[in-house]
């Protein structure tokens, strides 16, 4: 079946990054080692044309240790907005500040927009006048679902990265799919069925 581009309506689909559009290496640090899956474009033009904005949402720790610069980072996402071409992506770079640790100034505050917490997905909902009603988060990790549960939408979890058998605690997602793709032609098939 071929689809044709709707126009871009105001609910939307929150990404996490590694796992998710590019492989999992623990950290990333520069632009050289971003790996974006091969299919993340092809899924992300299936979610656009069913009318969702797409958003990329991830935690980016790397930086309040002092591991690579916000300008790295910069470099990354236009890679990622350039090969996949997502709506838009919002990241947290803060770690809370632990007693003996040598994070960086200013990262090292206990902030709002670190996953689980839900403030990426509200500045993103301000930003872009969206709508949480049927709105998805697809992670890998259980923070990824946290995540979503607690903004209350539905949440997928992808075997290509932590998965299943790597989650850090015992969390139950709505979903569970092997990669984007899967779940980009669930969504395809399921239309507003779901």
């Amino acid at each position: 079946m071929i689809l044709k581009k709707k126009k871009m309506g105001n609910k939307v689909i929150f990404l996490d990054r590694d796992g998710v559009i590019c492989k999992e290496k623990s950290y990333v640090t520069k632009l050289e080692q971003l790996e974006i899956f091969d299919y993340a474009a092809k899924a992300v033009r299936v979610f656009h044309i069913l009318g969702y904005a797409v958003i990329v949402i991830t935690n980016q720790s790397g930086i309040a240790r002092g591991m690579f610069s916000e300008d790295e980072l910069v470099k990354m996402n236009s890679k990622i907005y350039k090969e996949v071409k997502v709506d838009d992506i919002l990241y947290c770079p803060h770690l809370p500040p632990k007693q003996g640790e040598k994070e960086r100034e200013p990262y090292i505050i206990k902030c709002t927009c670190r996953k689980p917490n839900t403030g990426l997905i509200e500045q993103a909902v301000r930003k872009h006048d969206l709508t949480l009603n049927g709105a998805f988060f697809v992670g890998d990790r259980a923070s990824d679902i946290e995540t979503g549960q607690n903004a209350h939408i539905k949440t997928v979890l992808l075997e290509s990265g932590y998965g299943s058998t790597r989650l850090e605690k015992d969390i139950t997602p709505d979903y569970i799919f092997n990669d984007l793709m899967e779940f980009a032609e669930f969504l395809q098939e399921k239309g507003n069925a779901i």
